[in-house]
C-alpha cells in the first residue's frame, strides 16, 4: 500500500494523514447505515479507499456533526493458547514496514467542530466499539485489543455497554500506554451519534479514564437532553458549567484539557474548609496539585488523582498513579518520584459518586517493580488510607 500524507496546517488545523485502503466497503457500508439507523443523514462520505473516514452527518432538527473516523476491523477468532471467548480488533493502516518506522498521529479539529472517533466495527456482533483517541494518538499500528464476548453479549442485549480494560506497555513502543486502565464502549448501531455526541464532550474537556468511563456511564441512560435542559457532566460533577469553564480557565495545565480539573476544584474546597489546614494554594507542578500548610506548620505538596470506578475483586477501590506519557529514551520518566509530592488524594467519585477523598504519604505508596525510587503505577486503596490530610501527613 502507498501512504498519503498530509501535513498542511490552515486556520490552526492540522489536517489528518490519509492512508490508501482495501478492502473496507463493509466496514464503511454499516457505518453508513448506524448513521441513518441512529437518526442522521449522511451528506457527504470520503471514499472507502481512503482512511480515515470523514463524514458530514445532519442529526435532529437543525444539527450538523463532522465526524473523523478512524475504523479497524473487529472479530471473533479461535487462536491456539489464547481464551476462547475473546475477541479482538487490530490497529492497522500502511505497509508494515511503516509501523514502527513512521508516527501515525491521529488528526483532530482544534476548533472543536468536526468529532475524532476510533471505533472496531464487528460486522459479526453487530456492535462498534469505540476507543479513546487521546489514548491511542499516535496510532500503535500492529497491536491487538482483546475484549471478551460478555462486553459484546452486553451490548448487544442494552444497546450500550461500558468498561475499563488493563493495558501494559509493549515490549516495542514507549509510546504506547503502559501499565493502567481505560474506558471502552461497546454499543449498537443506533446509538451511534449517541457515541459522537459523548466523544465531543469528553475530547473537549479532556476526560482521563475514571470521568471519561462515568460520562459514558451517563450517556448511556438514554435519558433525553436539550438545550435548556442541565448537562449530565453538570449533575456529576455538582458544578455549574461556568464554574467548569472557571476550572479549566484557571490552571494553565487544563486550557486545552480537564484531567482531573473537577476533582481538584473539589479537593481545593475540601482542604479549605479542613481545620487543620491553614493555607491551601493551587499549584502547576509535575507532582503537586496543591501547595498545603497545616497547622502544625508543616507544608507539602499533595498530588490528586481519579480513583477507578471499577473496583478489586474484593471490593478494594484502586487508583492509577502515573504520567500520561515517558520521556523518550527513559521509560522511568512515566512514574513519579517519592519526593516529587508528599501526599496523594485520591478522589473517589467514580466508584461513590459522592465527592469524598482518601489520603496516603508517598514514602508509603507501593514501589515501583521495576524501578524502586519510583511509585507503582496502580495503588490499592485501602484501610491504611486516611480520610484526612491531616491523618496521613
Amino acid at each position: 500500500m502507498t501512504v498519503v500524507v498530509r501535513r498542511n496546517e490552515l486556520a490552526g488545523r492540522s489536517y489528518a494523514r490519509v492512508y490508501r485502503t482495501s478492502g473496507k466497503r463493509d466496514v464503511h457500508a454499516f457505518l453508513h447505515e448506524a448513521v441513518e439507523r441512529s437518526g442522521g443523514q449522511t451528506l457527504f462520505a470520503s471514499p472507502p479507499t481512503r482512511a480515515p473516514l470523514y463524514l458530514g452527518v445532519q442529526g435532529a432538527g437543525d444539527e450538523r456533526l463532522g465526524v473523523l473516523a478512524y475504523l479497524f476491523r473487529a472479530t471473533r477468532v479461535m487462536t491456539r493458547n489464547r481464551p476462547t471467548d475473546e475477541n479482538k480488533l487490530q490497529i492497522r493502516y500502511g505497509s508494515e514496514r511503516s509501523w514502527h518506522a513512521e508516527r501515525h498521529p491521529v488528526g483532530r479539529d482544534i476548533a472543536g467542530v468536526d468529532v475524532t472517533v476510533v471505533l472496531g466495527v464487528h460486522l459479526e456482533a453487530g456492535v462498534l466499539i469505540g476507543l479513546d483517541p487521546w489514548g491511542y494518538d499516535p496510532l500503535p499500528m500492529g497491536i491487538s485489543i482483546e475484549f471478551k464476548d460478555v462486553d459484546v453479549d452486553a451490548a448487544r442485549a442494552n444497546g450500550w455497554h461500558v468498561w475499563e480494560r488493563e493495558n501494559r506497555r509493549g515490549t516495542v513502543r514507549d509510546a504506547r500506554v503502559a501499565e493502567g486502565l481505560e474506558t471502552l464502549v461497546a454499543f449498537a448501531p443506533e446509538r451511534l451519534l449517541d457515541y459522537v455526541r459523548l466523544e465531543r464532550q469528553a475530547t473537549s474537556l479532556r476526560l482521563d479514564p475514571p470521568l471519561r468511563y462515568r460520562a459514558a456511564v451517563a450517556a448511556g441512560t438514554g435519558a433525553p437532553s436539550g438545550v435548556s435542559a442541565r448537562h449530565a457532566l453538570e449533575r456529576d460533577f455538582a458544578l455549574s458549567s461556568a464554574e467548569i469553564l472557571d476550572i479549566i480557565g484557571a490552571r494553565s495545565r487544563l486550557a486545552m484539557a480537564v484531567r482531573g480539573g473537577v476533582a481538584e476544584h473539589h479537593l481545593g474546597r475540601r482542604l479549605a474548609e479542613d481545620p487543620h489546614v491553614r493555607h491551601v494554594e493551587a499549584v502547576d507542578l509535575d507532582g503537586g496539585d496543591f501547595a498545603v500548610e497545616l497547622t502544625t506548620g508543616r507544608e507539602l505538596l499533595v498530588e490528586c488523582k481519579n480513583a477507578s470506578p471499577t473496583p478489586y475483586a474484593d471490593g478494594s477501590f484502586r487508583v492509577e498513579v502515573q504520567k500520561t506519557r515517558a520521556s523518550k529514551g527513559d521509560p522511568a520518566s512515566r512514574y513519579y518520584r517519592r519526593n516529587q509530592f508528599g501526599v496523594l488524594a485520591a478522589c473517589l467519585f467514580s466508584p461513590t459518586h459522592t465527592w469524598e477523598f482518601r489520603f496516603k504519604r508517598s514514602k508509603e505508596l507501593r514501589a515501583h517493580d521495576a524501578f524502586p525510587d519510583r511509585i507503582a503505577p496502580m495503588q490499592r486503596i485501602d484501610a491504611t488510607w486516611s480520610t484526612s490530610i491531616n491523618a496521613a501527613a
